[in-house]
């Protein structure tokens, strides 16, 4: 079965939007007056008010300034659950991923987030479009680094295997400095022991993924479940049949990958430390 998070409702933000669309009226402001007041976009604060986007903690403290609420947004935002500070179409993989004791990643277009330095992440953002402000952006940064805690879990992080073309090598995003720090952090990150890092040359002649990204991910109750993600859209998938085409499929693309050891000589040439 496949599931679409796209238009789950999220009570928390729709109780957050109510409530800061009532502090806005009873202090006589529009929403175009607000939104230029605390540097928003008319449309991101108008997604918020409709609980449709998370309401971030900073500015929800100037809006309580602004709007003289006593710091009633602050506390409320503050409450809400660590996942729904995320994009509510992306909230239950978060919070599969971060319960996962598995995780196997194949990106074709940009580094995974679990791997990806602040300087690289916030770079992404930067190219979103349609555009979203600098402030969100910050935010989205802080709350991708925050998803890399996954690799402090005790005892043990889970066990993680990633797959990146190498065309994601290549490409700058950033510029050349940001790429080449990213090239370091993910050289560094494949000599931890639970991570398994392979690149997938672009002279390779056959590909067992090239319809697209994945994510699979076993859970502590040993279910599998996969996260395909594509354009403003997302879906996760637990249906044993589909999941299990798309583990044979990871599979066929690991073993047409660089071995772990030749991925590390190639990031190191990569990145001109050889």
């Amino acid at each position: 079965m496949q599931h679409t998070n796209k238009t789950k409702k999220v009570p928390s933000w729709e109780v957050v939007g109510a409530l800061l669309a009532l502090y806005r009226r009873q202090a006589g402001l529009t929403q175009p007056q607000l939104a230029s007041q605390v540097n928003l976009g008319l449309e991101t604060l108008g997604s918020i008010e409709q609980g449709r986007r998370a309401l971030r903690l900073k500015i929800a403290g100037e809006m309580d300034d602004l709007l003289n609420t006593g710091g009633a947004l602050s506390v409320v935002v503050a409450k809400a659950p660590k996942k729904e500070r995320y994009p509510v179409f992306v909230q239950d993989f978060i919070e599969l991923e971060a319960q996962a004791i598995s995780l196997c990643s194949y990106q074709n277009g940009v580094v995974p987030g679990l791997l990806q330095t602040p300087e690289y992440a916030r770079a992404v953002f930067d190219c979103l479009y349609p555009p979203i402000t600098a402030q969100e952006a910050e935010d989205r940064m802080l709350d991708r680094i925050d998803r890399q805690r996954i690799f402090d879990k005790t005892p043990w992080p889970p066990l993680m295997s990633f797959l990146l073309d190498e065309s994601i090598l290549e490409r700058p995003i950033g510029g050349p400095e940001v790429l080449r720090g990213q090239i370091l952090h993910l050289r560094e990150m494949a000599e931890l022991p639970t991570i398994g890092l392979q690149i997938i040359p672009k002279t390779r002649t056959k590909h067992a993924a090239l319809d697209g990204p994945m994510v699979l991910i076993e859970t502590p109750d040993h279910e599998h479940v996969a996260y395909i993600e594509g354009q403003r859209v997302s879906f996760l998938i637990d249906d044993p049949d589909e999941v299990g085409i798309l583990q044979a499929k990871y599979g066929m693309l690991r073993s047409q990958a660089l071995t772990p050891e030749e991925t590390m000589g190639l990031l190191e040439r990569t990145a001109g430390v050889t």
